[in-house]
C-alpha cells in the first residue's frame, strides 16, 4: 500500500507519497525517515496544552507525544497501558545564550556566505542609546574582532553586502568572492526584508540588520564625531572599507567604513552609519554599494 504522509499548515492538508525534508540547504531526507527536519538555529515545537486538555484527546494514537503546560513535561500515549506516560528528564542541561557570551557559527558557502568557515562571535549589550539590545562585537563574516580602528586585514573586515541582497562577498584585497557580475544599479521600493537578512539566515532568526533608529540612537547618545567614538564603544566598530557601487572593487580598508541599516531612504538610497578619522554620521547612500553588517537582536 502506498504510504501517505499528512502535513497540516494553516488549516490546509497536504498528502504526499514520498519523504519530506524541511531545511534550507536543499538536501534530501535521510533514507530512514518520512520527515527529516534539519536546522542549526531552530527546533521542533510539539503541541502544548494543559493536562486536562491532554486527557480529553479522543482516541490518541500509540506513541502520540505532547507537551504539558501544567507541569512543563513531555508525555507520550501508551496504548497497552491506556494512559499518558511522562517522558523522564535526564540530568544534562544546556543554558540559553546570554548576551555577553560567545557563540560559534559554521558558515557554509552558498547563497549568503561567500566561503565556508567556522567563526566564534562575541556579544555585548548595554550600548548607550540602545541598552536593551544585544550586538555581535565583530562584523558578520569576520574571523575575529578588529585589533585597531584602522585594522586593514581581511580577517577583521568580514564580508560585504549590497542592500537587501542575501549574497555576501569576501575580498582579500585582490579577488572578490564570489567574483560574479556586480549588481548595479539597484532600484526597488523595499526595506531589507527578513527573507534576505544575512544576520537572520547565518546567525539565527532572532538576529537581524539594525534599523535606522537603532543606529541613530547609538550615534546620537554616544556623541560620535569621528571613528574614535564607535571604536571606543562596546561595539568596536572599525574601518573595514567598502565595495564601490559600480565596480565591487575593494577600496579604503583601514580608512573608512559604512554599516548598513535595514531601512531605505528611496528606491536607490538607504540609511547606515558611516565613519572615518574625521567624521561619523548616520548617512544615506546608494544601495548597490557593498558594506559591512553588524548584527543585533532584542536582548
Amino acid at each position: 500500500m502506498r504510504k501517505l504522509f499528512m502535513l497540516f499548515f494553516l488549516g490546509w492538508s497536504v498528502l504526499a507519497s514520498a519523504q519530506v525534508a524541511v531545511n534550507t540547504d536543499g538536501t534530501a531526507p535521510d533514507a530512514s525517515t518520512m520527515l527529516d527536519v534539519k536546522s542549526t538555529s531552530r527546533g521542533v515545537l510539539f503541541p502544548r496544552m494543559t493536562e486536562a486538555q491532554i486527557a480529553a484527546i479522543p482516541s490518541p494514537a500509540n506513541g502520540l507525544m505532547v507537551f504539558s503546560t501544567t507541569g512543563n513535561k513531555f508525555y507520550t500515549y501508551i496504548s497497552s497501558a491506556n494512559m499518558w506516560k511522562e517522558i523522564l528528564y535526564g540530568t544534562g542541561t544546556i543554558a540559553q545564550l546570554s548576551c555577553g557570551s560567545s557563540f560559534t557559527v559554521n558558515h557554509v558557502a552558498g547563497a549568503v556566505a561567500p566561503v565556508t568557515k567556522t567563526v566564534t562571535y562575541g556579544t555585548v549589550t548595554n550600548i548607550p542609546g540602545e541598552p536593551s539590545k544585544c550586538w555581535i562585537t565583530s562584523n558578520l563574516g569576520a574571523d575575529h574582532q578588529a585589533d585597531s580602528v584602522n585594522d586593514a586585514t581581511e580577517a577583521s573586515a568580514g564580508w560585504y553586502w549590497q542592500f537587501n541582497l542575501k549574497q555576501g562577498y569576501k575580498h582579500d584585497g585582490i579577488t572578490r568572492t564570489p567574483n560574479t557580475t556586480w549588481i548595479y544599479p539597484i532600484s526597488e521600493t523595499s526595506d531589507w526584508i527578513t527573507a534576505n537578512d544575512p544576520c537572520s539566515i547565518e546567525l539565527g532568526t532572532l538576529w537581524r540588520v539594525p534599523t535606522y533608529t537603532e543606529w541613530s540612537n547609538v550615534y546620537n547618545t554616544g556623541g560620535w564625531t569621528s571613528w574614535s567614538g564607535p571604536w571606543a564603544s562596546g561595539l568596536k566598530l572599525h574601518a573595514a572599507g567598502r565595495l564601490p557601487y559600480n565596480t565591487g572593487v575593494l577600496i579604503l580598508r583601514g580608512i573608512t567604513c559604512f554599516y548598513w541599516s535595514s531601512v531605505q531612504v528611496s528606491t536607490v538610497h538607504s540609511w547606515g552609519l558611516q565613519m572615518n578619522s574625521n567624521f561619523s554620521e548616520v548617512y544615506s547612500i546608494t544601495k548597490s554599494y557593498g558594506f559591512s553588517l553588524r548584527c543585533v537582536k532584542d536582548n
